[in-house]
C-alpha cells in the first residue's frame, strides 16, 4: 500500500525504522546492514529527511546519529500512517476491545526496531483468556496478513526491565 504511494524503498524503511518506534536511532553504516543497500542512497534520503526537519542528527565521535523529531507537525500522523500500514491499528483496536482484563500490549522484534517484518511480536499484560485470544489473533492474522507471535503475563509476573534486557526494544502500544 504504502510502497505506491511512496517509490523509494529506503524511504519507506526509514518511515518503518524512525515513526514506527520514536526511540529508535541509527546511523548510516548501521542502517547500510540492516536495510541491505549501499549507503549512497541511504545517505540521499536520510538528508531529505533531516532538510524537511523530520529527522535531527548529532555528532558522536566519527558517527553521524540520526533520531526522529517528534515535534515536527507531520510527526503524529506519519506515525499513524506507519501504523496503519504494519496493520497495529488493527490488533490494538480489534484485540483491546474485544480481550478483557488487559493493562498493556507492547511491541517488540523486528517492528519495535523498525524493520520490516512478516511476524509481528506482541507481550500481553494482564488476566486474559487465552482461547478467546488465540480466536482472536487468527482472525487478526488474516486481516493484515502477517504472523502474530505473543506472550502474554500476568501483572505479577510482568518484568519490563528484563525484556529490555533482553534487546527486545519494547514499544509501549496500549495502555489502560
Amino acid at each position: 500500500m504504502i510502497e505506491t504511494l511512496i517509490s523509494s524503498k529506503t524511504r519507506v524503511k526509514l518511515l518503518l525504522k524512525f515513526f514506527l518506534n520514536s526511540r529508535n536511532t541509527a546511523y548510516l553504516r548501521n542502517l547500510e546492514e540492516e536495510f541491505e543497500e549501499s549507503t549512497n542512497g541511504i545517505r540521499v534520503e536520510l538528508n531529505k529527511f533531516e532538510k524537511a526537519k523530520m529527522l535531527t542528527s548529532e555528532q558522536q565521535g566519527k558517527k553521524r546519529i540520526f533520531t526522529v523529531n517528534t515535534s515536527h507537525p507531520l510527526f503524529k500522523e506519519l506515525h499513524t500512517i506507519v501504523l496503519k500500514y504494519v496493520g497495529l491499528d488493527k490488533i490494538v483496536d480489534y484485540v483491546v476491545k474485544e480481550l478483557g482484563d488487559l493493562e498493556m500490549v507492547y511491541l517488540t522484534g523486528s517492528f519495535a526496531r523498525g524493520l520490516d517484518s512478516d511476524i509481528i511480536d506482541l507481550v500481553f499484560i494482564g488476566n486474559i483468556d487465552k482461547a478467546f485470544l488465540n480466536e482472536i489473533i487468527e482472525k487478526v492474522e488474516k486481516k493484515i496478513q502477517r504472523r502474530i507471535r505473543y506472550i502474554d503475563y500476568d501483572r505479577a509476573s510482568f518484568d519490563l526491565d528484563k525484556l529490555k534486557e533482553k534487546g527486545t526494544s519494547p514499544l509501549l502500544l496500549w495502555s489502560r
